[in-house]
This record gives C-alpha cells, structure tokens and sequence, in this order.
C-alpha cells in the first residue's frame, strides 16, 4: 500500500517553490496506514525545535501525538488513527529560537470553526457531485477580452440578511443570488473575499484561512454548490483573492515556526503600516508555491472563473504607505518590489498556463505599465485591470453642482487619453460607499429627482464608456445609505418608484451591453471609440461613438450633464437615415421626466463635427441617450 506521507520528490518540488499542488500533501488528508484508516497531517515549520497535532481527540495535549521532521525540508508530519469528519484541531509548535510556543491553524486547512474560535477542522472536499459541465464548456467564450463581462461585486455577510439579522448560509443564498443577477442582467458574480479571516470588519481582506471557504455560512461543499447554482444560471464566479498582506492573529501565519516564516523580519518590508498588517516573503520559494497553489486550489476544487487580485499598488512597491527612511530600497536602489513582480508573472502565468479559460483582474492604481499584457510580452500577465482613474474622475465630476461641472470638463475626457493602454474594468466597488464616502446616490448633487437623475446618466456614460464594468451589490438600486458589512440591503427601497428605476435601467442597460457587439468587442482597442465632440464644456455635454469589429455595428452616446433640456442640440452622425433612440435615462421607466425624442431621428443633410451628416436632438436634463441606425 502506498505510503501517505510525503515522498522525497515530493520535498524537492516543495523545496525548489514548484509543487503547485501542495495542498494534496500539506494540511490534514483522510488517508490508511497499515491497514488503519485516520487522518495524516503534515506542515511547514522549519524552524521549529517540536511540532504536534492537539485537538479534541487528544484533549489538545502536545505529548500525545507528536510530528516527526523530514530533516532540511522542514516538513513534519504525523498518522493519527480513527479520526472523523469535523475534528477540530492546531499544530502546536516549539520554537528553535528560545524555545517559544505557539498553537497555529493549518495554513492547508480545507475548513476552520466560527469565529471567535480558531481551531481548523479536519474536512473531506472531495465527493461533490458537480452540475455545472455546460458552463466549464463555455466559459472560455465568456471570459474572452472582446466578451461582455458586467461583475456584481457582492459581499455575502450583508447583501441579504435573516428577518432577524442573522447570516444566511451558502445553500440560502444561492438561488436568491442567482435570480437577483439574472434578472439584472449581469454576467459574473464576484465575492468578496471568502476565505477564512477572524475580523468581520475586514470584510474577508485579512486572511488566516487561504484554503477554507469562510465557515460563517456553512460547509466547503455548500459553498461548492453556491458556486455550481451561479453556474447553472449562467453567472461566473469570480473571487477577491488577498496575496498582498495576511494579519498578524496568534493562530495564524505570523511568526508561524516561532520566526518570520511567511514575513520578511524587518518591519521595513515585513509590516504594512497603514494596515497594521503583514507582508508576504515572495522571495521565499516555499512562500510563493504556498501562494500560487493556493490560486489553483481554488480553480482545481471550487470551479472558480477568476480572481480579483487585491492591493497589487502595495506589492509592487517597496515605499508603499511609508515615509522616507521607513522602506528599504531594492538590490538596484529603486523602489519596485523585485521579489514581488516576478511572483505576480509567476501567478498570471500559472493559471493561464493550467486554465486558460480564467481571467485575472488587478485591483491596480498606479500608472505602472503593462499590468494587462503577457508576461511574455514583459507585461505582468494579468487579464484585465481596474481602472481606478476613470471612476475618481467620474465621481468627482459627478459630485460637482452642474453649474460648475463645465469647468471639470476634462474629467470626462481625460481618461480616453489611455483607454486602451490596459484591458480595463470600470469599477463602482465597495471602496467607494463606505468609510464616510457616502453611498453612490448620496454622492449626488441636487434634490432628489436631481440625485436619481445623475445617478442614472453616471451609469449609462459607464456602460458606454469602454471597458468592462462592475457595479457593488446596491449601487443596482440606489442604495441610500452607506453600505454596513453588519446588516442587509436596503431590499425594501425596491418598493419606492425611484430605486426601482434605477434598478430597471441597470437591468435594461445589462441587455443593452450583451446584445450589443458595438459596447463589447472592441472594448480594448482604439477602434472602438471615437469623439464626436468632446469640446462642448459649456453645455457639460459630451457625445461619442461606439463599433463593433463589423463596421456596420455603431451606437451614438449623447451625454448631457447639466439640468436643462436642450431642443435642437445637433451632432455629427456617421451616416444617413433613421437612428433609434435605442437608450434615454430619463424615460419614465426609470422614474425620470419623459423628455427624449419620440423613439428615433432622422439625420439632417447638414454636415457637423466632421461628419457627413447629422442628428438633431431634444436633450432630456441630466441624461444619456444612444441610438442606433436601423434604415
């Protein structure tokens, strides 16, 4: 019978940062030994004098079932017989250096206790009968840079809550979930991070728990089947994943072996300032497989589509939230994170390598180039990223009283400047509607038919704009107040004739964007977008165009930013005939005043801005209208 202890190969890829499934050896694994069925455990501590497995079974005694080392590979390992589902358990390790004692959580562990307790347990994910074999098929063709991705960012803790406040599980949420994104037309789910963490204040972006689903709402295996129903309804899944940072908890990875295992030692790269929290070694071959196996595991066992990969602006530079003289240079004198960028290609590489039919997006707010080209290309290799310019541009300008938006107009037109220097996603997330930000209708000007009017021509320009969008769960209905990680969705605004507007128009802009090739296929290429006139600052007005790979498919935006309809507004068009008002923020629908243009124009002989001919239009105030030419 084959030994369920780790091979020696299995310590040289370990040792080399190549044993990208590390999680099939690591952690606590089901498995018979002489016969005798149990549990075998192995872990990483390499500066470690003693290590044993404590838990219930032994009355969390470390005499009782010790770990043996392999030698340099710092691996320990142990059997312990007649183990079952569900056991809770820590390694409790002895220091080399002075002896020092700690009881850590599996960094492999598949599920862990509740919070406030911090025991890992003993977890089986294998046997899920999964149901989603159409949508694996298909989702290369959904992921694709010149496919329509439109993301729901979703926080499960608060997104819907109990009647009496409490959590819903996975198995809950998942039909409610998946209803509410079909309906509102999105194309992926993305969770944010739902990893095991200790605070719910860090909504999941201190992790302690790298392979375990959060057990605040249930079994790895619901979770499985949270993400197999978003699958069979159509939805990708994407998820937050946090490789910049991990807290500094007693159970967790700090000063794992009793030294800076992880971490770097000197607080100068070891310690994030701003967050009081620590930095991964990535320079560290173990550190960086523990990392990028990670990514696997998730792609491997829980179908995942995709990863938005949190605070990359914090990896790539040493001096990142530091003052002078609290970073260290790197080898060359510069600021760049070496160690750091070259885990990063290693990572986008990998999972392109093994699932070239995910996507990787960068959470990215620096101008460092290339974050969205191949790592072949000298790029960091990831698929998209987002575009954090755009959305501060537009929320500022957005902010500003309309009588002075006319001397912001750049904020408009500044981001077209680099568009299509990255494959970008334009994202409204949870960073903007919180920490005394104010939710997005909130951020508003205006009295209340004012707010819901410029809430609704902010996310129409968004949805004409290029790149792919994300919107955070509430910002779909207009959410009044700040999101609150420790209570529902306001569902109940869905009642009130304005929310539910503002719900209609991001589901019909939704179908818009996926049944129009123009808004989608070029999204990343020049040829996709072009001025009609841009200079128009006076009237806060904008209008553009928008083509698909066939040339024939083009979608005119008119933009108007200011309070006051304007009859007779003339634009350049591309060609003669009859153009549908195909989008009009301001119909009734969407709880606006019905100005518009009675369905559709003909273009005028007189030429404008360059064009052959042109459109003259009734402006509703505060509003976005697109048309299409249909004869």
């Amino acid at each position: 019978m084959e030994s369920p202890f780790l091979t020696d190969y299995d310590l040289h890829l370990l040792g080399e940062g190549s044993h990208y499934r590390a999680y099939e050896k690591l952690g606590a694994h089901f498995a018979e030994l002489n016969g005798e069925p149990g549990v075998r455990f192995a872990t990483w501590a390499p500066n470690a004098k003693a290590v044993a497995v404590i838990g219930d079974f032994n009355a969390w005694d470390a005499e009782r079932h010790p770990m043996r080392s392999r030698g340099d590979s710092g691996i320990w390992e142990a059997f312990v017989p007649a183990l079952r589902q569900g056991e809770n358990y820590k390694y409790a390790i002895v220091s080399n250096e002075g002896g020092a004692k700690g009881e850590k959580a599996d960094p492999y562990g598949f599920a862990a206790e509740v919070r406030p307790r911090t025991a890992s347990k003993v977890w089986s994910i294998e046997g899920y009968e999964w149901g989603d074999a159409d949508w694996m098929a298909s989702r290369a063709e959904k992921n694709r840079r010149d496919a329509p991705i439109s993301t729901y960012e979703v926080h499960l803790g608060s997104w819907m809550r109990t009647p009496d406040g409490g959590w819903l599980t996975y198995r809950d949420l998942a039909p409610r979930l998946a209803e509410h994104c079909v309906e509102t037309g999105f194309t992926h789910v993305e969770l944010m991070p739902p990893t095991e963490h200790p605070f719910d204040g860090s909504w999941g972006y201190q992790t302690v728990g790298y392979f375990a689903p959060t057990s605040r709402y249930g079994t790895p295996q619901e979770f499985m089947e949270l993400v197999d129903v978003l699958h069979r309804a159509g939805l990708g899944v994407l998820i937050d994943w946090v490789p910049a940072h991990f807290p500094n908890d007693a159970h967790g990875l700090a000063v794992f072996d009793g030294t800076h295992l992880f971490e770097h030692a000197d607080p100068k790269q070891g310690v994030h300032p701003e967050w009081d929290t620590l930095v991964f070694n990535y320079g560290r071959n173990e550190v960086s497989n523990f990392l990028i196996g990670n990514a696997l595991f998730w792609l491997d066992k829980y179908h995942i589509d995709g990863f938005r990969v949190d605070a990359v602006a914090s990896m790539l530079y040493l001096d990142y939230g530091r003052e002078e003289g609290e970073w260290i240079p790197n080898r060359y004198g510069g600021k760049e994170n070496i160690e750091a960028i070259e885990f990063i290609r290693r990572f986008n590489w990998k999972v392109y390598e093994e699932y070239p039919d995910v996507i990787t997006v960068a959470e990215e707010s620096t101008s460092w180039p290339m974050v969205s080209r191949p790592v072949h290309l000298g790029g960091l290799g990831f698929g998209f990223k987002w575009n954090m310019g755009w959305m501060h541009d537009m929320i500022d300008y957005m902010s500003e009283d309309p009588v002075h938006r006319q001397y912001h107009h750049d904020r408009i037109t500044f981001s077209m400047l680099y568009a299509f220097s990255e494959n970008f996603v334009l994202p409204f997330s949870h960073d903007e509607v919180v920490h005394g930000k104010r939710s997005m209708l909130d951020k508003m000007p205006g009295d209340a038919f004012q707010k819901f009017a410029n809430l609704r021509a902010l996310y129409a320009y968004m949805y004409g704009h290029p790149g792919k969008k994300l919107l955070f769960m509430g910002c779909e209905f207009a959410q009044g107040r700040e999101w609150n990680h420790d209570a529902s969705l306001d569902w109940h605004l869905l009642e009130l004739p304005p929310h539910q507007g503002v719900r209609n128009l991001v589901r019909d802009l939704n179908q818009l964007y996926r049944n129009e090739p123009a808004l989608y296929e070029l999204d990343s290429e020049q040829g996709g977008f072009e001025w009609i006139d841009c200079s128009d600052n006076f009237s806060n007005t904008v209008s553009f165009l928008r083509r698909g790979k066939d040339p024939a498919e083009q979608i005119v935006f008119v933009c108007n930013f200011s309070p006051v309809v304007r009859e007779g507004y003339r634009i350049g068009a591309p060609e003669g005939g009859h153009w549908a008002e195909i989008l009009n923020t301001d119909a009734e629908l969407y709880g606006g005043s019905n100005v518009g243009n009675a369905g559709g124009v003909e273009t005028d002989s007189l030429p404008a801005h360059g064009r052959p001919c042109s459109l003259v239009l009734t402006m509703p105030p505060l509003a976005v209208v697109a048309f299409k030419r249909v004869s």
